[in-house]
């Protein structure tokens, strides 16, 4: 047995038996994050994947595929397979979600993107294919059985074992109906030390309807991996540059700070920030995977460490309730 066995979760009615820490590919994908070194990023992956890494969350946009290729290479040369869930983009490329459902994820559509990554990831089956945008609005328009039933087919021929969709970043409640309708097996939402709505509606439904819940973007974007200052620099090509624009990157290490000093500096209840904000979000029982990204091999190590780690008590949780930040970005 792997020794990390006794620290694996499942992932909702998918059965599927995840160490808590997966691996986040967006980074790996050469887009929207500066310079990246393809031979560093997979020396990551299969550093993950020996240490017991077993859920691995990418996209086709991230790199047109390229995030997806590189898992596939790391599995061969690791001479194994781990669980993948990838995401078809809206065929309007609209993030968030904008539209109508037909502009966005009709059912031929999806089926060419499951192809798609399907040859990326050199499998014949993936484990969970996601809409990597949503709003409920589109449950009430009629291509909606259309794309429903293309899930089904795509279940039926052995193409996917199960779905799901990214929810809209800021914005759960944007997809408790489809949570509440049963059609979805998994969902997808950004949950960290500063963004806790999820909390609210979110994950009691997902909860309640066995819904296995997928958290991203668990260190805000750098923005609680302790390494930002008010004077910090972004690569022109980097998202970051927009994302900390204006006076948020100021706020945000201001922010960090003081969530540093009681965590880490006062309490003790971790050893950096960074692990701070993954031990605060496994220590929800709804969250059964965390989806940092980690395109270095000593982050690698530092995260797949914590899901051995005992949650944060209720008290501390409580307290941290008042570090939650809505921005407007």
């Amino acid at each position: 047995m792997n020794s990390t066995q006794q620290s694996f979760r499942q992932l909702g009615r998918t059965g599927l038996q995840v160490l808590p820490i997966g691996y986040g590919a967006w980074g790996v994908g050469k887009s929207m994050w500066g310079k990246t070194d393809d031979a560093e990023s997979l020396k990551s992956l299969l550093k993950a994947l020996e240490l017991g890494c077993n859920f691995f969350d990418t996209a086709y946009v991230y790199g047109d595929g390229h995030s997806e290729r590189m898992i596939a290479k790391a599995f061969e040369e690791y001479g194994s397979r781990a669980f993948v869930a990838t995401k078809a983009p809206p065929k309007n490329f609209s993030w968030p979600s904008r539209g109508l459902l037909k502009d966005s994820f009709p059912a031929d559509w999806l089926i060419f993107c499951t192809e798609r990554s399907l040859r990326n990831l050199k499998t014949d089956c993936l484990e969970i294919q996601q809409l990597h945008v949503w709003q409920d609005s589109w449950l009430q328009e009629p291509e909606w059985d259309k794309t429903l039933k293309a899930v089904q087919v795509l279940k039926k021929h052995g193409k996917i074992k199960f779905f799901g969709v990214s929810v809209n970043t800021r914005d759960p409640k944007s997809a408790l109906e489809i949570v509440r309708s049963g059609v979805v097996d998994t969902v997808q939402v950004v949950f960290n030390l500063f963004e806790q709505e999820p909390l609210e509606a979110l994950f009691p439904l997902c909860r309640e309807k066995n819904v296995g819940v997928i958290a991203r973007v668990p260190l805000d974007e750098g923005g609680l991996s302790g390494t930002l200052s008010e004077n910090s620099k972004f690569e022109e090509d980097d998202f970051r540059s927009n994302y900390f624009a204006g006076g948020l990157l100021k706020e945000t290490v201001r922010r960090a700070k003081l969530l540093e000093d009681y965590l880490v500096k006062d309490h003790k209840l971790a050893l950096s920030l960074p692990e701070a904000a993954l031990k605060f979000c496994l220590s929800f029982p709804e969250v059964s995977v965390v989806i940092p990204g980690m395109r270095k091999i000593k982050h690698v190590q530092s995260n797949i460490a914590l899901a051995h780690s005992k949650p944060f008590e209720k008290p501390v949780l409580e307290k941290l309730r008042s570090h939650a930040w809505k921005r407007n970005l």
